[in-house]
This record gives structure tokens, sequence and C-alpha cells, in this order.
């Protein structure tokens, strides 16, 4: 603010008489020359801005007659206030400061061609227009910076809160809250929900470069997550409608993340799809190679390792037969059988797997059949080594 002159005490209560019609002219000039404001302006809002033109006009003419400059922003302080609380409302009206500052600018060259025309017809010296001028528009500056600080406030604290609505309804997705909860939830977050989400763990350095080619109401959760270990340091990221070819573009998307997917599921039931994903991750599951854990593509080894220590104990028991036999020795004979099992006994095939002569397994299975015997006919034995063999040994 330029250093402070006051002015004559009959000039200032010239303009001052002016305030009403000069705040009634810079109110029409703004709905003529900026759009954005001309609904706004009309019936009850309109008189509502006119009053805070007044308030600001008077907070310049009481600058205008300051005597002290010990504290310059005591006189215009209320003015300053009015400021910041429009920037507010404008960002609580979804409202950028582009209208606001284009109204700053209207308002400023429309009070300094009025006020300087009564401000000149009583007894203002002209060479005084200057400071003058400069006093007027540095005001209107101070006015303005406090309402683009107002405005960037109130979006820093909507964010903010907004931001913790969303972590709550994660929160409440993941631990099965009842629906009522949720929806309740999701309407405080502004957020709208999908038919589906689907549950996606990822080590947290790598979850926002994730977050930024997701569906953008993706919704995170990086602490405290149900059943994980305390120490994993893994974010959770909830993705909506991830389902038919929709799966294949998030799972593109995760490429090179290590990340576990888990099953689409209705919204409110987004918890199974977080349990899927997380049990994979315990169970050891692992991507394989850059691409993430798909839990649909693994659900066999999903129910086959859903308790190791049983799948430990059955494969010790039907394989009982083979103990006597070295390590080399029995690790082919088990290569032959699993294959022999999963190929429904053919023999070109098992070989090409293995890599051996046709006449390589024949020996083998000669072996076999003589280790287990009638064994390897019957129905019951062949489920067990079949759930036995199917998923190799971790």
């Amino acid at each position: 603010m330029p250093e402070l002159t006051t002015f004559a005490p009959g000039v200032v209560a010239a303009m001052r008489a002016e305030l009403p019609a000069v705040a009634e002219q810079t109110v029409a000039a703004i709905v003529v020359e900026v759009p954005g404001y001309t609904e706004a302006f009309r019936g009850d809002m309109g008189r509502a801005i006119e009053n805070a033109v007044q308030l600001a006009l008077g907070g310049f003419l009481e600058l205008a007659t300051a005597t002290s400059v010990a504290d310059p922003s005591r006189p215009i302080g209320p003015a300053l206030e009015g400021a910041y609380a429009l920037g507010r409302g404008e960002a609580r009206s979804g409202r950028s400061m582009d209208a606001l500052l284009a109204a700053y600018r209207v308002g400023a060259r429309v009070a300094w061609r009025h006020m300087s025309a009564t401000a000149v017809a009583a007894g203002m010296p002209v060479d005084s227009l200057a400071r003058f001028a400069e006093l007027v528009f540095a005001y209107i500056d101070q006015l303005s910076a406090s309402s683009v600080a107002g405005h960037a406030d109130q979006l820093a604290t909507s964010g903010r809160f907004r931001r913790r609505h969303l972590e709550r309804l994660a929160e409440l997705l993941l631990t099965g809250s009842p629906a009522y909860d949720l929806v309740a939830a999701a309407e405080r977050a502004d957020w709208t929900p999908p038919r589906t989400l689907t549950a996606v763990l990822l080590p947290e350095v790598r979850a926002r470069g994730a977050l930024g080619q997701l569906d953008a109401r993706t919704l995170q959760s990086g602490e405290d997550l149900p059943g994980a270990e305390p120490a994993a340091e893994r974010a959770v990221l909830l993705v909506p409608d991830a389902e038919g070819f929709a799966r294949a573009t998030l799972l593109r998307a995760l490429q090179g993340r290590e990340a576990v997917v888990g099953p689409p599921r209705p919204w409110q039931e987004a918890r199974a799809s977080y349990s899927r994903a997380l049990r994979a991750l315990q169970l050891g599951l692992r991507p394989d190679g850059d691409a993430p854990v798909d839990t649909e593509q693994r659900l066999a080894d999903l129910v086959l390792r859903a308790d190791g220590e049983a799948l430990a104990d059955l494969r010790a028991q039907v394989l009982a037969p083979l103990d006597g036999l070295g390590a080399g020795p029995r690790e082919k004979l088990v290569e032959t059988l699993r294959s022999w099992l999963l190929l429904h006994g053919r023999r070109e095939r098992i070989a090409a797997e293995l890599f051996v002569h046709p006449q390589t397994v024949r020996y083998r299975m000669g072996q076999l059949r003589e280790l287990f015997g009638s064994r390897l006919d019957d129905p019951q034995c062949v489920l067990e080594l079949t759930l036995a063999l199917a998923a190799r040994e971790p």
C-alpha cells in the first residue's frame, strides 16, 4: 500500500455521500461485463453484493482519512475480512477465481471513474489525482489478494475433509460395515457408488503411480489394513467397475507393480474382494514376471493352499510308496506321476511336457505301478494324488 496521505475532509465527505450510487453503478457494470455473475447478482444476492461494495468503498475512505501509519491495515480490516469470506464463498460454490478477479477489475475502474470525478468536483487538486489513483488500485489489489487467500483456504479445507471422508468410506468397506453405513459414508464423501469394486494390494510406494492410471473414483487405504501384517507397508486400492474387458485394462495398468488383484464384487461387498487378495498374498502366491497376481486365474492354487499343513500331510501320505527312493529318482517319478494325472495318461503329451522319450514315460509308469499297485486304479486314491500334486511344493 502506498504511503498514507490524508485527503481534505470535504473531499472525503463528498465521496462518502456518493457511496450508494457508486456501489449500484459498480454492480450494474459487473453484471454486464462479467457473464458469470449475471444471475448471481440479481435479487437479494445483488443487494447483498451492493452492501459488500459499499463496505469495501467505505474501508477505502477510512484508509484515505487515516492519520497514522502505525497500523495501516486497521481501517480496512472489515473490508479485507469481507473479501476473504467472498473468496471462500466462491470456492464453496464451485467457482474458480476468474469471475471474482474480473469483477474486482471492473469495480476498480467504475469506482475510480465516479469517485475521482466527485473528488475533483469537491475541490481535490488535479495534481493529487495520481496519488488518489495509486491508492485506489493498491487497495483493490489488497482486496483481491484477500479473496484469493480465502478461496485457496476453502479449497484446501474442503479437500482435506473430502479425503478424510473417502478414507473413512474405504475403511468401512474393508471391515464389512452394514449397507446403511456404507451408503451414508458414500454420500458424505460425495462419492458415486459403482456397480462393483475390485481390491488391489500393492506396496505403498507403488500406489501413487498406479492411481494415476485408474478410475478417479478409486478409493485408497494404506494404514491398518484389516488382517494384514502391521509392517507390511502395503496399500489397498478399491477400483470401480473393473470386470469384463475393464479387468484386462486394470491388469495392464498394474504391470510391474507387484500387485495382487481380487475378484470384482458388488460395491457393498468389497470386503470379499479384499479378503481374497489378502489370502492370496498370505498363501505366498507371487506375480509371474511383471504381471500382477490375478486371483481369478489362481483359484485352484488358492483352494489347494487354503490349509498348507493339511496339504503337506496329504502329500506325505499319498506319496508314502516312494519313501524308499533316493531324492533324484523320487523327483523324476513324482514329476511323471503329476503329468500322468493331469494329462490323463496321454504318453506322447507327457513325454513332450517332461522333455523325455515316450519309452522313458512308459518305463517310469511301470515303476510307479509296481510301487503303488492297484491304488493307481482306485478313484479315491487318484483324487488324493491329484490334489497332492496339482500344486507344486512351495
